[in-house]
């Protein structure tokens, strides 16, 4: 392979058989499994091993005054700028869902995949932020509320990998198969291409 078709390769638009897509799939819900409301999950963990030991501890009320912090920032940004959000989320989700299922394009088709889940967990953030302010939620019930949000973070990452990798294959053989088999000629039913449109992938 020359260092040329390696490099088409790297950067083909046709998104579901780029590597750098899964990669990013991949990172994406790794990093919003491991930040819980803006605070790192770790940090969860160590203030849960140090109340068993020590009881009330500093790493405990750090865990508290972040999460305040950051629950504070997201109710205050959702409560001035909440609608907004949802008609500039609600109009681009629209054009991506146009795009990518009704004129074809894979690129918008991958975007929606990767960001349309995403609206969820802002949406499970929002609800979680108000039922801590509003139980006032600290020491082990904070913890406990942190941990079941983290699970269903982690239960909508798997359900979103599992139907874009069940799309993506599916764009991908649909795209591939007819050129695969195409010199097969009358030993299978594959409708023969056009000579110009041989090998053109679909949308991008």
């Amino acid at each position: 392979m020359s260092w040329y078709e390696l490099l088409n390769e790297m950067i083909d638009m046709r998104s579901f058989s780029n590597l750098w897509f899964w990669i990013a799939l991949a990172v994406m819900w790794s990093t919003t499994s491991h930040w819980v409301l803006g605070v790192p999950f770790d940090l969860v963990i160590r203030a849960g091993r140090h109340a068993q030991r020590e009881g009330p501890n500093q790493t405990q009320q750090d865990l508290e005054d972040l999460v305040r912090v950051n629950i504070n920032r997201l109710l205050y940004i959702s409560g001035v700028s909440g609608l907004w959000l949802l008609g500039l989320g609600c109009f681009f989700f629209t054009i991506l869902a146009g795009l990518g299922f009704v004129y074809d394009v894979q690129l918008a088709q991958a975007v929606f995949c990767l960001l349309a889940p995403l609206t969820i967990v802002g949406i499970l953030s929002l609800n979680t932020a108000r039922r801590i302010r509003d139980e006032e939620l600290s020491g082990a019930a904070l913890r406990k509320r942190l941990t079941r949000h983290r699970i269903w973070v982690q239960v909508i990452g798997m359900i979103s990998i599992f139907v874009t990798t069940i799309w993506g294959i599916y764009q991908i053989y649909t795209v591939n198969l007819p050129n695969n088999f195409w010199h097969l000629g009358q030993n299978t039913n594959v409708e023969q291409p056009a000579d110009h449109d041989r090998g053109r992938p679909r949308g991008l």
